[in-house]
């Protein structure tokens, strides 16, 4: 980490600490802004396959939400989402594959990542973004998600009125938003009673408390034939969050452990790419 860094994160600790003081109530929302802010974004220049693309979009609270499609129409449709301070470019390698498979693929932009407008992001809006996507550009009968799109598609999916099965692939979901917000805290070094009040907020605004938000709650409901690749060295979304859903062996999610590359250079590896093409490619 760089001094820069540690010097913006130590202002900031010391910051919503000192208004937790005065209104532990303020502090939370102060906290709640950067907990939703995604502070890195992904300069690289626009993949060659994606100048080929259709671009589509909608609005979404006022934002535009940006998205690439390819290969329409097609009778098979596959999303692609990406995680938190991330974006569709990420994902580059995957199209050709899919399209050779005969899928029309439709990469979006999640509100403030990429190429969308805004500033903040929750599960929430994410959640808003794929049920948007899907009664426009839909019905998908495949997804692969990354990270945070991996929680939101999850989500999405538990509450889905179609039911009919999809294939999807989850790469090193957020499994637990607990886990999030726990992470968050220790690193900004918050007191509890400002945790509190950062739970009561996400109560207030969904009707649920944090741990609602949970794959793992949800696993048994998802109307989905689930390929879950997850990572043992993965610091960003912990595989010990899946210890409970591996342990119950439900039928429609297999696991693929690795070893070694993490929470981003996971969906990068050639082996797990090949993987990843072959079960789509099932029949």
């Amino acid at each position: 980490m760089q001094l820069a860094q540690k010097v913006a994160i130590g202002y900031i600790r010391a910051k919503l600490n000192l208004l937790g003081v005065v209104s532990k109530k303020k502090a939370a929302k102060e906290a709640m802004l950067i907990f939703s802010t995604p502070f890195r974004k992904v300069k690289k220049a626009t993949p060659p396959i994606f100048e080929k693309s259709e671009l589509i979009g909608f609005r979404l609270n006022n934002k535009k939400v940006t998205g690439y499609r390819w290969n329409h129409p097609s009778p098979k449709k596959i999303l692609i989402l990406h995680g938190f301070e991330s974006s569709a470019f990420n994902f580059e390698r995957y199209i050709k594959p899919m399209i050779k498979l005969g899928y029309e693929v439709v990469a979006m932009d999640a509100p403030a990542h990429g190429k969308s407008e805004g500033k903040t992001i929750n599960l929430i809006d994410y959640i808003d973004t794929i049920t948007e996507t899907e009664k426009r550009f839909g019905p998908f009968d495949s997804a692969m998600a990354h990270s945070f799109g991996g929680i939101a598609i999850s989500m999405y999916l538990e509450k889905r009125k179609r039911k009919e099965k999809m294939k999807l692939v989850l790469i090193a979901p957020a499994t637990e938003t607990v886990t999030a917000i726990d992470s968050f805290f220790k690193f900004l070094q918050l007191n509890e009673g400002i945790r509190t009040e950062f739970n009561k907020l996400i109560h207030q605004k969904t009707g649920h408390w944090p741990s609602y938000f949970s794959i793992r709650r949800a696993a048994p409901h998802l109307p989905a034939d689930i390929l879950w690749i997850h990572d043992e060295d993965d610091d960003m979304t912990p595989l010990s969050d899946t210890e409970d859903i591996q342990k119950a062996r439900y039928p429609h999610i297999r696991f693929l452990i690795t070893k070694g590359l993490g929470h981003r250079r996971i969906y990068r590896d050639n082996s797990i790419f090949r993987e990843i093409i072959s079960y789509f490619d099932e029949h």
